[in-house]
This record gives C-alpha cells, sequence and structure tokens, in this order.
C-alpha cells in the first residue's frame, strides 16, 4: 500500500493536466496515516501550503490545529487531502474543469486509502463528496444546514464541517466551529 501511494505521490506532483500547474509551485499530496479510519478533504493549499508542500501549515494550519486539540484529535491518526492539488490563483473558486480533473486523484486517494469517514471542510469539498456519493445537496442558502450532521452511504460516513479558514473570515463563528469539531 504505501509504495502504491508513494508512486501514486509522484504521479500528482508531476501533473500538469489543467492551468493550475502553471502558477503553482507543489502540487499536494494528500498526507498522514495512510490506515487512517478518518480522511479530511479541503478546497485547495493556500500560499504557505503551495511553497512548503505540506497540508495546512498556514493560518488555517493553526486554527485546525487549535481544533484538533480541542477535540483530542492527532494529526497522526487522520488523513488530510484537498480536492483540488495546486493553489488557486489569487484564492479564486476552483472552476468546473479544474474539480474535474482533480477530482479523480481524491476519488483514487479515498479508495486507496479507504477511510471509514469523509470530513470535507467547505463548500467545493462539501459538494464534490455529495455528488460523489449521491446524497441531495441543499440550496445555498440552506448549505449551513449539512454541517455537523452525519450523512451514511453504503460504505462510508460523511461528516460534512465548515472549512477551518472561515474562523479566520469572521471569528464570531469560532465557537460554534470548536463546538463542531
Amino acid at each position: 500500500k504505501i509504495m502504491e501511494i508513494e508512486k501514486f505521490n509522484k504521479e500528482i506532483k508531476k501533473c500538469s493536466r489543467c492551468r493550475l500547474s502553471e502558477t503553482r509551485i507543489n502540487a499536494l499530496c494528500g498526507e498522514g496515516n495512510t490506515g487512517a479510519k478518518l480522511m479530511l478533504i479541503a478546497q485547495a493549499p493556500g500560499e504557505n501550503e503551495d511553497r512548503e508542500g505540506k497540508m495546512f501549515i498556514g493560518s488555517s494550519g493553526k486554527v485546525l490545529d487549535e481544533l484538533f486539540k480541542k477535540a483530542n484529535i492527532d494529526r497522526k491518526e487522520i488523513y488530510m487531502t484537498n480536492l483540488i492539488k495546486c493553489m488557486l490563483p489569487k484564492y479564486r473558486r476552483p472552476k468546473q474543469d479544474e474539480i474535474e480533473i482533480c477530482s479523480k486523484y481524491l476519488d483514487k486517494e479515498i479508495a486507496l486509502i479507504n477511510p471509514k469517514t469523509l470530513v470535507p471542510l467547505g463548500y467545493y469539498a462539501i459538494k464534490y463528496i455529495f455528488e460523489k456519493y449521491a446524497i441531495p445537496l441543499p440550496s445555498k442558502s440552506e448549505f449551513c444546514e449539512v454541517y455537523c450532521k452525519i450523512f451514511l452511504t453504503t460504505d462510508k460516513k460523511i461528516f460534512p464541517l465548515q472549512h477551518p479558514a472561515a474562523v479566520l473570515h469572521d471569528n464570531s463563528l469560532k465557537e460554534k466551529i470548536i463546538k463542531s469539531y
């Protein structure tokens, strides 16, 4: 399994399937426990992550580490990845063709790691996972209602959460997000 993941990660790092490969420093591979029962799925790497080639090391990572600490979760116990493997220029939204191209990598990661629980963080990761597992997606105005609810599929639990970066944009969300983790 480790060899297969290493080979797969080399494929991600060499990817040039879309325009994002032209502006990135690193295509970010998932990281963490390859036998994890829990997989966190974020949207895309940020600037720090792109530069260093590691997951959640910027300001979102600091928030996430604080949330993990409060929830008694050790980063070493879980696997973390992104829907989009390259940084989005100027933190723009991902385009549909980028999601379609990059999601093939996420699908393979889910198959390789085979976690029991998927935790998509934020709108685009949740939208993709819901579509993949045929879970009805609420309208944008009702979207926040999916946070912290467990959705069961034939072989996975899906537990959508707000992205930890939401705290950076609106500090009033901090307590709510802490409780959800």
